[in-house]
């Protein structure tokens, strides 16, 4: 059985940080690309930040020099590290573990509120 389980999300003030988290189990995480997406209400769900099992990894622009997404295949565990939060960052955070496009899987989410 498949299980993404993200955790580390919360309230946080606008340019603290917060970092994600996402535990693997029932894949083989290290050929996985694993992805962070967000989803905000009333928007559609957008990447956030990709790894590849080669540690090639791609940020969305709104994002590039605040996030870092790293991986540890030892520990099957995917994180996001979010500096300098923004309002707009506000949304539920989901972690992707992609094989191909058919075979893709998702957490249950985790939501990030960023306000004073």
């Amino acid at each position: 059985q498949v299980q993404l389980v993200e955790s580390g999300g919360g309230l946080v003030q606008p340019g603290e940080s917060l970092t994600l988290s996402c535990a693997a189990s029932g894949i083989i995480f290290g050929i996985a690309a694993m992805g962070w997406y967000r989803q905000a209400p009333g928007k559609q769900r957008e990447l956030v930040a990709r790894i590849t099992s080669g540690r090639n990894t791609k940020y969305a622009d709104s994002v590039k020099g605040r996030f870092t997404i790293s991986r540890d295949n030892t520990k099957d565990t995917v994180w996001l590290q979010m500096n300098s939060l923004k309002p707009e960052d506000t949304a539920v955070y989901y972690c992707n573990a992609w094989f191909r496009a058919d075979d893709e899987y998702w957490g249950q989410g985790t939501q990030v509120t960023v306000s004073s």
